[in-house]
């Protein structure tokens, strides 16, 4: 089998991600996914708040949010396989996201070595101009196990 196109690794990280159970029980919608970068939005849900004085999202649900638009970014990545997993993922929470707004969580996979792929991720809500959460990882780029389920080395 060859190598998937730059058409099919999109569409493989946008399936993907919408598969994702937790993606479905966090309202995650995907807004833009292709050639190493990608959008994801998440509405706010009061079932997902830290902390109820305030009203403000638990920073797990922010985490799983920037983990997961990593996660695209690396399979829509033209030289990384169409499988990745996290291997590891600092995030910096920057500020509370402000109550009632949606969290838009975009990240660009930078580099892609053998073995290894680079993401840097910004998470914000409607004040764009002010980061809720940072992130930078490293996700899996295995080559050897994208072949053994049939995709080509590039």
């Amino acid at each position: 089998m060859q190598k998937p196109s730059q058409q099919e690794k999109t569409a493989i990280a946008r399936a993907f991600t919408e598969a994702l159970p937790h993606c479905r029980a966090l309202g995650m919608e995907m807004l833009s996914v292709g050639e190493g970068e990608a959008a994801i939005a998440m509405d706010y849900d009061p079932r997902f708040v830290g902390d109820p004085k305030t009203g403000v999202i638990h920073g797990g649900a922010v985490s799983a949010l920037m983990d997961t638009c990593c996660g695209a970014a690396v399979m829509s990545h033209p030289r990384a396989p169409s499988i990745t997993a996290t291997i590891d993922l600092r995030i910096d929470y920057m500020r509370p996201a402000t109550p009632g707004q949606k969290i838009v969580a975009r990240a660009t996979c930078y580099n892609v070595t053998r073995s290894v792929a680079f993401v840097r991720a910004v998470a914000t809500d409607e004040d764009e101009s002010r980061p809720v959460a940072t992130a930078t990882g490293t996700f899996t780029a295995d080559h050897a196990l994208a072949a053994r389920h049939g995709e080509e080395k590039p």
